[in-house]
């Protein structure tokens, strides 16, 4: 009988490496964000029912707005640092969890403190998806696919961001108990989701931890440029979005007269839909094109939102959305793809935890302050502030953004 040859070790082939997967998992493995982020503004097109039935300012919508925001930045501190150590599916199992029982919460909602309860929890797991869920496409994309990966993480969000306000304002509008079917829906589809998270193929990761577990996310040394210019762009880019968001039925509520549901959600929609659009439109061009002309359309869309609430323009307010839109789209696939072009997996989901962290911090503070501002000197006067230092923010980004681009792509 011939001898056995032993095989040296390093030819055995690497039975921890995962095969790769099909690209349907790519796409499903998105789908995690998607419904997370449908839930993040769910709430937007009721908050005028909350309003008429609890009885609360502007000033008090923007707040419940803004605790959003803190349990967005609150989990970021921990969940991309906790998902690179542990792997992606501890981290998303229980955000999925959470965001559950947000919408229990949303939907027995009878005081404005529930509405901040609701609103924190769904910060909380929306701060572990945008970092967990996006760098677990990426995982499943694997190395030769991270322009793809990148691309549906950045759709899956805007598209969920829209999708909620749209399907909140229909089904209000259709079926009985308003604030009550939404959320039943939403639940349902995050049941879902956390199916598509328990088969999902990802594993734990071998790298050994280091570093606090706590702490502000950040990236490895040398990506530091390329955070920079990504949060240069993206942070003006949902700063426009999440004012839209928080005072856009009230603006609308001036300018048509109307309280309609259904319109303000097919608002936030196309607003969202041109975010989702604009990306696969550009998907191709160079990372720095991409957040140039995100700056500029944001910019662009303050000036739409300035004549919108001085001349009293409807078109103008529609086109301040569908811009403000595609300044984010383009804001946040061009940081996402900068990073996942140079950071390698290990500290993948921290570094997508900073560029939103880097997004979230303004887009809680300057849509709080003209909600106030408004409450004070009204909204008019009050959206103009925000436009004219929002649209300066804008134009700072794309300069950056110009600057760094000289000798390079």
């Amino acid at each position: 009988m011939p001898k056995s040859r032993t095989v040296p070790v390093k030819e055995r082939p690497d039975i921890s490496a995962p095969a790769a997967a099909p690209t349907w998992w790519v796409w499903l493995a998105a789908w995690p964000v998607t419904a997370v982020f449908v839930l993040s503004n769910a709430a937007t097109p009721l908050y005028v029912l909350w309003q008429r039935d609890i009885g609360f300012s502007q000033g008090t919508l923007t707040v419940v707005f803004a605790f959003y925001i803190i349990g967005l930045l609150g989990s970021l501190l921990v969940s991309g640092v906790l998902s690179d150590r542990l792997g992606r599916k501890p981290v998303l199992l229980p955000a999925l969890a959470l965001a559950v029982t947000a919408c229990l919460i949303f939907a027995t909602a009878h005081t404005v403190a529930a509405l901040i309860v609701a609103r924190l929890f769904t910060g909380i797991a929306v701060g572990a998806v945008v970092s967990a869920g996006m760098a677990a496409v990426t995982d499943v994309a694997g190395q030769d696919r991270r322009r793809l990966a990148a691309l549906l993480a950045s759709c899956a969000m805007v598209f969920g961001a829209g999708l909620g306000p749209l399907l909140a304002g229909i089904l209000s509008e259709a079926l009985p108990a308003p604030t009550v079917t939404v959320f039943i829906v939403e639940a349902a589809l995050l049941i879902t989701a956390i199916l598509a998270v328990l088969r999902m193929p990802v594993r734990r990761p071998a790298a050994p931890a280091k570093g606090a577990w706590v702490r502000v996310p950040g990236v490895p040394a040398g990506n530091g440029p390329q955070l920079t210019l990504g949060i240069a762009v993206f942070a003006p880019g949902i700063t426009a979005t999440s004012f839209v968001l928080s005072l856009g039925p009230s603006l609308l509520a001036g300018l048509l007269g109307t309280n309609s549901r259904i319109v303000a959600g097919a608002m936030a929609f196309a607003m969202f839909l041109a975010a989702t659009g604009v990306q696969f439109a550009v998907q191709k061009l160079p990372r720095r094109t991409i957040l140039t002309a995100g700056a500029v359309s944001t910019a662009l869309s303050m000036i739409a939102l300035i004549a919108a609430v001085r001349a009293s323009w409807i078109p103008a307010l529609i086109a301040s959305a569908l811009l403000a839109g595609a300044g984010q789209g383009m804001g946040q696939l061009g940081g996402l793809s900068l990073l996942n072009s140079t950071v390698p997996p290990q500290r993948l989901a921290e570094a997508n935890a900073a560029l939103n962290v880097g997004g979230y911090v303004p887009a809680g503070l300057l849509p709080v302050s003209a909600g106030y501002l408004s409450d004070a000197v009204g909204l008019t006067d009050a959206a103009t502030l925000f436009g004219i230092a929002l649209m300066a923010l804008a134009a700072a980004g794309g300069l950056v953004v110009v600057v760094s681009s000289r000798g390079r792509e």
